[in-house]
């Protein structure tokens, strides 16, 4: 599932190839979604998932109000987008759509994690 909905954010950030994002135990004030590029999600010192372009990772740290339960480090260059908790709120209260979507991308990534155990 692919979130299209912020490829013409003007308020792109740029990260490097290897360059982190977060760090697991950060406090979560943002989500981020990847318009171009990579970013492998870190636990343990593994790789646990590979984050693309259409995609997003960090949400649960909004959705719990609890830190960062893994790294995030950029594997290519990247153009992320920043979204914290007001602009997440809007999103989900104004753009019913962002929420489904979102929650089919977590639901992914459940499926994938319970295939793994």
């Amino acid at each position: 599932m692919k979130i299209n909905l912020f490829n013409s954010d003007p308020n792109l950030e740029r990260f490097s190839a290897g360059q982190a994002v977060f760090r697991e135990d950060d406090q979560g004030d943002f989500l981020f979604a990847v318009v171009n590029g990579a970013v492998d999600i870190i636990t343990h010192g593994k790789t646990v998932e590979t984050v693309e372009a259409g995609s997003v990772f960090g949400e649960m740290a909004l959705v719990e109000d609890r830190p960062r339960v893994a790294s995030a480090v950029a594997k290519s260059d990247t153009d992320l987008v920043r979204i914290d908790r007001k602009r997440f709120l809007f999103l989900v209260q104004q753009t019913p759509f962002f929420a489904i979507q979102l929650m089919g991308i977590m639901a992914e990534r459940l499926r994938r994690m319970n295939e793994r155990l």
